[in-house]
């Protein structure tokens, strides 16, 4: 298993502070990292919080998942690795900025 968690249905009030709080009930928390908007600087939603331990990220999935925090019910899972993203994007090549015909 992995220790890092993923945690989601956050309310857009929820602090890494919140986080930290909640999680260290059941065990050390090594990080908390709340996801926020580049340009607004406003929560996304959703964070990671790392526990020390195999054994205490498990605890914590056990007691939060599903567990409100600032009037939301919470969503605590094992976080996945981040899938590669396809190099696809919709980018066009520079045509001298006049419309050839």
């Amino acid at each position: 298993m992995n220790n890092k968690l993923f945690v989601g249905n956050l309310s857009f009030q929820t602090t890494e502070n919140d986080l930290q709080d909640a999680f260290g009930a059941h065990g050390h928390v090594v990080e908390v990292n709340l996801m926020t908007d580049r340009s607004t600087g406003r929560s996304r939603g959703f964070a990671f919080v790392t526990m020390s331990t195999d054994a205490e990220a498990q605890a914590a999935i056990e007691a939060l998942h599903g567990a409100s925090l600032d009037g939301r019910p919470l969503t605590v899972n094992v976080a996945r690795p981040r899938e590669e993203r396809s190099g696809g994007g919709g980018r066009r090549p520079y045509s001298g900025g006049r419309n050839r015909y």
